[in-house]
């Protein structure tokens, strides 16, 4: 497990020089701790033939930041095809990496904004069923958000006098066309009416495909 080959690009990236590299076992010296096990299982399986594609690996530079490497573990082999060791060949993808993990946090941050908001936010998918019902929308409903993920917003909890208008609201909705203050009356699971005040907005992804309809709502019963 020690390192027999750093090449500049290696040198460059981490800090360390082929001197300082050469020689120091590989996991314990460079990866990250978090991930000095499953590094050292792709190194072991590589030493018994088994190769490993596209892993990404945690480098600690000198300076100590990380750098994130996607790693092909290749066997190496003598003239006699004996396995003498392994060769990794990366792809330095820290920026990428760096991005995915700042969105990933902002998304995570996002759901926790909707998730414990103090206004009601419930969402359906293209089909109408629910796919956001946050805490909120299950004190003020009974249903947790557990009972109510993928069943049809308008069948199972507006009040049936009201269906079709919510329906005419979503399917606006999910042509692009929001709507704004609309009273809705929701029957709880005590079978009472709540009145909420919902402005019903297009939820797009990130290719800006139209894939549901969130509506932020206000109790004003």
């Amino acid at each position: 497990g020690d390192v027999n080959e750093w090449n500049e690009k290696t040198a460059e990236i981490t800090g360390f020089t082929k001197e300082e590299a050469l020689n120091k076992p590989l996991v314990s010296t460079f990866i990250v701790s978090s991930l000095r096990q499953s590094v050292q299982e792709i190194l072991d399986n590589a030493l018994k033939g088994t190769e490993t594609s596209n892993y990404e690996l945690e480098f600690r530079t000198k300076t100590n930041e990380v750098r994130y490497l996607l790693v092909n573990a290749t066997t190496r082999r003598d003239a006699n095809n004996n396995i003498v060791g392994v060769v990794g060949v990366a792809q330095d993808v820290t920026e990428a990496a760096k991005h995915d993990r700042a969105v990933a946090s902002m998304a995570n941050e996002l759901r926790q904004l909707i998730d414990t908001a103090n206004a009601p936010i419930f969402g359906i998918d293209v089909h109408g069923n629910v796919n956001e019902w946050n805490d909120k929308t299950a004190e003020i409903t009974g249903f947790s958000k557990e009972e109510a993920l993928n069943y049809p917003l308008v069948s199972t909890f507006i009040v049936p006098k009201l269906r079709q208008s919510v329906q005419e609201v979503l399917d606006n909705a999910l042509r692009d066309k929001g709507t704004s203050n609309y009273e809705l009356e929701f029957r709880t699971k005590s079978n009472e009416i709540r009145y909420l005040l919902v402005n019903a907005t297009t939820r797009r992804d990130a290719e800006n495909n139209i894939v549901g309809v969130v509506g932020v709502a206000q109790d004003v019963t």
